[in-house]
């Protein structure tokens, strides 16, 4: 396993995204060609290849997990989307799955579909509107198809959190506002949204008033979310933090600013370059809230900050948003999976 140099563009995962929270400035290309002129098929979510995860059921619980951006194909003509069996996205998600959806696996099933994806080489190139149109199309509809077809055939019945990571979540925060919204007898079965890596907005909750933020550990039917930056973040641009965001403490499950030191960091689950493993590191990072920024802010020493600056400013953690509080997450799911069964 190793690294994916993908995180600079993958900060352009969400500018234009339905929600519309970035804003974002490129060279303009030819628009984006309409989707339905375009003819292209969804994929059929009835097919086992189309999952990356799809696990026999050993709980009672079920994850929904998308993806990051994993597509990149800067070659001239290159497609906008990536094929759903495109090899070069498939083979970095799973590398991913492991450092990310693995948290959810011991308190339950999890269920991953492949999804078509924005080449993000193409949509460094794309105006705002492009953008919008591109994220809200093909991508969206592969998400709210596989849904379909998971509570159609899969779920059978079971109560569920979604997950996402940057794109992911991206995404996540689309199943939430629309799919959600207009499947009010599934949000009811939700545990928790973790949409990781991604601005939750007051503007975004005021827009969704079916939706909620977590204000604790156990509470149910609610949003996580965080973006992990160290101090020297503050003032500076960085794309994954809008005006208006909103975190919560992924260590002491609270939305004040209560500093949590290393030693209530259960593990992290890092990228060790040398044995090329991912290993547990006790203590891994610190957590505090800068309410006035709307992100997690750490001191740690065990990961680099992410190295595109321009992009995300000189001190974000983005890559490892989830890997520094690993173990911190996977005890918080199976927190909020004990207390929606206790209201039952």
């Amino acid at each position: 396993m190793k690294q994916q140099n993908k995180w600079m563009l993958a900060a352009l995962l969400v500018c234009g995204a339905a929600t519309v929270l970035f804003s974002c400035s490129g060279k303009k290309q030819q628009a984006v060609a309409d989707v339905e002129s375009e003819k292209v098929e969804t994929p059929d979510y009835s097919d086992k290849n189309n999952w990356m995860r799809q696990p026999e059921i050993t709980k009672d619980v079920d994850v929904f997990y998308v993806y990051p951006t994993e597509y990149v194909d800067d070659t001239e003509g290159a497609p906008t989307y990536a094929d759903i069996n495109e090899k070069t996205m498939r083979e970095p998600a799973q590398e991913t799955y492991q450092m990310q959806a693995t948290a959810y696996e011991e308190s339950a099933n999890v269920f991953a579909p492949y999804y078509r994806q924005v080449n993000m080489a193409v949509a460094s190139r794309m105006s705002l509107k492009e953008l919008t149109a591109a994220f809200d199309s093909i991508p969206k509809r592969d998400v709210f198809a596989a849904l379909d077809y998971y509570f159609e055939h899969l779920n059978g019945g079971r109560p569920f959190i979604l997950a996402g990571h940057s794109q992911g979540s991206a995404m996540q925060s689309l199943v939430l506002a629309e799919y959600m919204k207009a499947h009010p007898d599934y949000l009811k079965r939700m545990i928790a949204a973790y949409v990781i890596g991604f601005s939750i907005t007051e503007d975004y909750l005021k827009a969704n008033p079916h939706l909620k933020f977590a204000e604790r550990a156990d509470d149910t039917g609610v949003i996580v979310s965080w973006n992990t930056e160290g101090a020297a973040n503050e003032g500076k641009d960085n794309l994954v933090v809008l005006p208006g965001a909103i975190s919560i403490n992924p260590l002491n499950w609270k939305r004040d600013a209560t500093y949590a030191s290393a030693e209530e960091n259960l593990g992290g689950y890092i990228y060790n370059e040398k044995t090329e493993q991912l290993e547990v590191v006790p203590h891994a990072a610190d957590a505090q809230l800068n309410l006035k920024r709307g992100v997690v802010v750490t001191t740690t020493k065990a990961v680099a900050p992410v190295s595109y600056t321009t992009v995300f400013g000189p001190a974000s953690y983005h890559e490892s948003d989830y890997s520094l509080y690993y173990n911190n997450i996977k005890a918080n799911v199976a927190a909020r999976i004990a207390a929606y069964h206790e209201k039952k």
